[in-house]
């Protein structure tokens, strides 16, 4: 419980976040993944389609993005004239550093016959080679509008190309890397909370290995398992992403028992992204005050990379 003092301390600290947000005339986009203050912050909490989306239409001058770089490289790259801020520079990517720009584009001019998807999950560079990006939440359909008569290209996750190919029966040349939370979930971990919970679901993110996917009762993106493990009837549900997604779901049906798969140790209770948690709610404050650490896009890289992101928010409507 927190004393006395530590809760004046926070309530100076989010009345400190409401003004300088009122100042700067501010929008603050979090995702699902942050730490539940964040969340609660947050003039928008969503998946990374949501909040692409959520940037393109803002008003405010200031966006205060709580997530990831290549989350705040998109908004830039939507808003060029904006200020774009985020709480840690330093909160990457596993996908995006292990899909670098260079050999991407080396590897693309080598298959130029190819349409090239890139997942959002990756760099401006990687976004600029690319003929279009998907999300998880949009990915199939993105695939989907692609002519059967054209060989795609899909990076660089690949065990969301794997499951792109078997969801679709297209098949894909794909870029080798994984997410570092969702790619070291082990099958005997969810068989023994199968055991232990037999009343659950499992619900499971696309980029979870097959091991994982096959013993999922729904695969999709974060906000999906949100609406899912909210709205279905299961007392409980075995959740196969990062554990962030449990504060809404909990918000949302709080009777529900939510268990989070273990992390990358074996003594790991749940699974939590090293970048996503490098974000706080006191670095956010700082980002506000300051205006640092702050986005900036070369202008013919975004005007580059900036094609396929509307192509795929005109595919998202």
């Amino acid at each position: 419980m927190e004393s006395t003092e530590d809760q004046a301390s926070t309530s100076e600290l989010l009345d400190e976040i409401a003004r300088l947000r009122r100042e700067r005339n501010a929008v603050i986009l979090a995702h699902y993944y942050q730490i539940p203050a964040i969340q609660d912050l947050a003039d928008v909490c969503g998946d990374s389609l949501a909040l692409a989306q959520a940037a393109r239409r803002t008003e405010a001058e200031v966006i205060v993005f709580a997530g990831v770089n290549f989350m705040a490289d998109t908004a830039k790259i939507l808003n060029p004239n904006k200020t774009v801020v985020v709480p840690d520079i330093e909160a990457g990517c596993s996908l995006a550093d292990d899909c670098p720009g260079e050999e991407f584009a080396s590897f693309r001019k080598k298959h130029a016959d190819h349409v090239a998807v890139s997942y959002i999950n990756c760099s401006i560079e990687v976004k600029a080679h690319s003929d279009l990006v998907c999300t998880s939440s949009n990915a199939q359909t993105i695939i989907e509008s692609i002519p059967r008569s054209k060989k795609i290209l899909f990076a660089p996750d690949i065990n969301l190309g794997r499951y792109l190919m078997h969801k679709t029966g297209r098949d894909m040349l794909l870029w080798n890397a994984v997410c570092v939370v969702h790619d070291v979930y082990r099958e005997e971990d969810l068989l023994r909370l199968k055991a232990e919970h037999p009343e659950a679901e499992v619900l499971a993110h696309p980029e979870c290995r097959e091991s994982i996917l096959r013993h999922a009762d729904l695969i999709g993106s974060t906000s999906k398992i949100i609406e899912h493990g909210a709205a279905s009837k299961a007392p409980a549900a075995i959740i196969a992403t990062e554990s962030g997604v449990i504060h809404q779901m909990s918000k949302r049906a709080p009777s529900k028992l939510f268990i989070p798969m273990p992390g990358e140790s074996p003594d790991a209770a749940c699974s939590v992204c090293p970048y996503m948690r490098l974000n706080t709610v006191e670095k956010l404050r700082d980002c506000l005050r300051d205006l640092q650490p702050r986005i900036e896009v070369d202008s013919r890289l975004g005007e580059r990379a900036l094609a396929p992101i509307e192509r795929m928010l005109a595919l998202s409507t």
